[in-house]
């Protein structure tokens, strides 16, 4: 079942184009393409996106900030964190982490894109089953 009001924020469409990164069903609604790019990212229950760094030459990187439900944050070589609403995670440009909703929880975020110069996102591997089945 697709949990529609998660939130004050649209859920969006399905996010086919990053699917691939995506272990999961995920929504994407823009909210803002202006000054700051700011989307609503939904997650069904153990969605997740790959690893992935936000690269640039200067600035770059992201904020998520949990509006609904209940996931992960992880940065490679730490221990994943577990977000609830009103959580904030800034993370710096170069840092490679991954983020999504826990096992028995839907979750929803504000992505805000951190403005740079020659910002670009690169996609890395799965976060594996075995590695996402010990979050607690």
């Amino acid at each position: 079942m697709i949990e529609k009001n998660l939130s004050v924020f649209p859920m969006g469409e399905p996010n086919d184009a990053y699917a691939q990164y995506f272990s999961g069903k995920s929504w994407l609604h823009y909210l803002s393409r202006e000054q700051v790019t700011m989307f609503n990212v939904t997650f069904e229950p153990s969605c997740r996106n790959n690893w992935h760094i936000h690269h640039a030459k200067k600035g770059g990187g992201q904020i998520l900030v949990c509006v609904a439900g209940r996931g992960w944050y992880q940065e490679w070589g730490k221990d994943a964190i577990e977000m609830r609403p009103g959580d904030v995670v800034n993370i710096p440009e170069g840092v490679k982490h991954w983020h999504g909703a826990t096992k028995d929880s839907w979750f929803q975020h504000l992505a805000i894109e951190v403005p740079g110069e020659g910002i670009v996102n690169e996609w890395c591997e799965p976060v594996s089953d075995e590695e996402f089945v010990k979050l607690k």
